[in-house]
Order: C-alpha cells, then sequence, then structure tokens
C-alpha cells in the first residue's frame, strides 16, 4: 500500500516542528544555565561588597588560647579575643573586625605591611662601564663591599671579618647611588635602597619597627646591599633639644646602630650610607666596626669629564664631536650635570630636524646648564 503525497508532507512537518522544538528547549537551558551562573557570581560579589572591612593588627604578645595583645594602626594596644585554631606570636600580623577588635585570622609572615611601602628591592642591571671618572673609588668599593661577597674565603684565610659597610659622601650628582647600584650588579646582590628622611616616622617607636624590619627583610633576600640615602637626615649629631620629634628620630638612629651591632650578624648584608653632609655625622655611625670605609666621591677630573661624556653619548648620532674640547669646557661640573647637557644637546639637535647631534649642540647644551647653575646658585645667594 502506497503512502499519499499529503501523509509525507504531514509527517516531515511534524517532525521539523518537534526538530525546531528541541533546538529552543536546548538553547532555553542553556541560557538558564548560564544566568544560574551570572547570579550566583552576582551574589557572591554582593556578599564581598556586603562585608564589613578587616583592621590590619600587629600582634604584641599572646596571652593563652585565645586571648592576645594587639596594636591597631594608630599605635594603642587592646587585649582581645582570638578564633580558635589560630597559633600567634609577637610580631605576627592579624587581621581584626573593626567593630570588636576581634582576631579573625593571620596574615602570612611574607606580608610586610611598613617596609614594602618604603623600600626600592631591585636588581640593578648598571655595569662599572656605566660608571666614568672615579677609578681610585670603585676599588675601594669594590674591596669593602664586592671582595667580601665574591670571595669570602680569603678572609677566613687571614682571620679578619670583613667590613660591614661604607659611606660615600661627597657633593650631589657625583654618582654615589650610580656605584651603589654598580656594585649590587657586580655581586647579583638585592638592592634594597631607602630614603633617610622616610625612616623617620609619625608614631613613636614606628621608625625603630621600620629600620628593623628593613634589615629582616635584607637578611631574608641575602646577598643584599642596604642603600640609605640621605643618612644625615636621621644620623645627624645628638643634641639635647627636649622636643618629641627629636627624641624619635633618635630612636631610630640607635635602632639602626644596634641592627649594624647586633646579636644577628649581618653576613651577606653590606650597608651603603650615603650622604652630602658628612660634616653633621654623629661619630657614633662613623666609627670602625660599623661603617669602616669613608669614601669621598669627587666631582671629576678633566679626563673622567671626558669619559662621562663618552658614558652618556654612547647611543648618540654625531658629527665632529671632540670630547677633549667638551672636557676642558664642563670644568668642576659633575657627572650628573654632563648628563643633563648630552640630553639638552640632543633637543637642541631635534628642534633644528636634524638626525645627528654636532659639537655646537655641545657648546649650546653646556650654556644652557651652567646658566642655570648661575641664576640657581643667585637665589640661593640672594635669601641664604
Amino acid at each position: 500500500m502506497k503512502t499519499s503525497s499529503y501523509d509525507s508532507n504531514e509527517d516531515f512537518e511534524t517532525e521539523k516542528n518537534d526538530s525546531d522544538a528541541q533546538a529552543y528547549t536546548q538553547k532555553l537551558e542553556e541560557e538558564n544555565r548560564y544566568l544560574r551562573v551570572t547570579l550566583r557570581h552576582v551574589k557572591r560579589e554582593l556578599e564581598k561588597v556586603k562585608s564589613p572591612p578587616l583592621m590590619v593588627c600587629e600582634v604584641s604578645d599572646s596571652i593563652g588560647q585565645d586571648k592576645a595583645v594587639i596594636k591597631v594602626p594608630n599605635g594603642s594596644k587592646f587585649m582581645v579575643r582570638v578564633a580558635s585554631q589560630i597559633n600567634l606570636k609577637p610580631g605576627d600580623y592579624v587581621l581584626a573586625d573593626q567593630k570588636n577588635l576581634n582576631v579573625v585570622g593571620k596574615i602570612n609572615q611574607d606580608f610586610d605591611v611598613e617596609a614594602n611601602k618604603f623600600v626600592i628591592i631591585e636588581k640593578p642591571k648598571i655595569s662599572w662601564d656605566n660608571v666614568g671618572g672615579l677609578e681610585e673609588e670603585i676599588e675601594e668599593i669594590r674591596e669593602v663591599i664586592e671582595l667580601p661577597l665574591l670571595k669570602p674565603d680569603k678572609f677566613r684565610q687571614i682571620g679578619i671579618e670583613p667590613p660591614k659597610g661604607l659611606l660615600l659622601y661627597g657633593p650631589p650628582g657625583t654618582g654615589k647611588t650610580l656605584v651603589a647600584k654598580a656594585v649590587a650588579a657586580s655581586t647579583n646582590s638585592t638592592f634594597i635602597e631607602i630614603v633617610g628622611s622616610e625612616l623617620v616616622q609619625k608614631f613613636i617607636g614606628e621608625g625603630a619597627k621600620l629600620v628593623k624590619e628593613v634589615f629582616s627583610l635584607a637578611r631574608s633576600k641575602a646577598p643584599s646591599i642596604v642603600f640609605i640615602d640621605e643618612l644625615d637626615a636621621i644620623a645627624a649629631k645628638r643634641v639635647e633639644l627636649g622636643t618629641s620629634g627629636e627624641r624619635e628620630v633618635q630612636r631610630t638612629f640607635m635602632q639602626l646602630l644596634a641592627e649594624i651591632d647586633g646579636f644577628d650578624n649581618l653576613d651577606n648584608v653590606k650597608i651603603i650610607g650615603c650622604t652630602n653632609r658628612k660634616d653633621i655625622l654623629d661619630e657614633a655611625v662613623l666609627r670602625p666596626g660599623r661603617l669602616d670605609r669613608l669614601v669621598y666621591i669627587k666631582p671629576p677630573s678633566e679626563k673622567g669629564r671626558e669619559e662621562i661624556f663618552r658614558i652618556h653619548s654612547k647611543n648618540m648620532k654625531k658629527v665632529g664631536v671632540n670630547y677633549g674640547r667638551l672636557a676642558k669646557l664642563t670644568e668642576g661640573m659633575s657627572g650628573a650635570e654632563i648628563k643633563a647637557i648630552c640630553t639638552e644637546a640632543g633637543y637642541f639637535a631635534i628642534r633644528k630636524d636634524k638626525k645627528s647631534v654636532s659639537m655646537k649642540d655641545f657648546t649650546k647644551a653646556i650654556e644652557k646648564v651652567k646658566k642655570e647653575d648661575f641664576l640657581d646658585t643667585e637665589y640661593i645667594n640672594m635669601f641664604g
């Protein structure tokens, strides 16, 4: 018996409708599944927004299993309750509820509240080739910092303790920070840079605590070099002024001396202090056994200036540049000023749409930098 054409078309239409309905149902189910996932995510985010913030505090003392004395950011101390299964010891950082200060969690020991805000940690890539005009000074620095880190056996054979650090002093712009970074790179050391003025904190004891954390950080990342710029900000000669601010600076300074001399050996941690005002430093930090070597970073000689010009202009396209003449024209100028001259010479070439820098561009740059120095000096003399 043959099926009529009408019946075949009807069956085909029915199958097609069923297939479309199935596809539509499947699409709705996928959209529904996607919406459920989105809704769960939105709910989680909403819970995060609604949850109150937690305060970061430091543990001063642990009392039994469920109590501890914590110090809140403003310096006040409170005895609070601690959630079960949280083992605390003095110095730990914890999370506390802002309303009742109960401790609800402990922060990883790698977390460093204060030190990471003030220090710059890096592995410098500056080599000794980037430093010019300081041959004798570089030799002294390498003896004190590089040799003990790279060849400690030599000191053990002779039977002497290597120096703990050195002081770099001299006029601004002579390359003190540059040589510190170069010696860190030559020893593959972590370079921890901190400015002395940032060690002076608002609350009593915070500056000393920060110094302690910086050296603890340096020991954990050894071999390392702690570079303290503007050392005179905390290590100036102590005077009895009677102000709380002066006493706090002295506390921070004494903590620095304690870290240098302390019971915890510095081992592969070296200290480099830097200042433009050696004359106001306290004798306690300069005595042998602390910053053993005092290295004067002087303004470059004529030969040194020529070398510095070559270093800072090595990537510049030049035509007819006489480095010897440039060195003679920049008598008394520092390495930083010579770098500024190279930059200004490049600007003069760019303004004239030239593809290279000429001797004339350099001489005009020297005149400009000298004029700026003269104006600065006149301003200081006027109001100084």
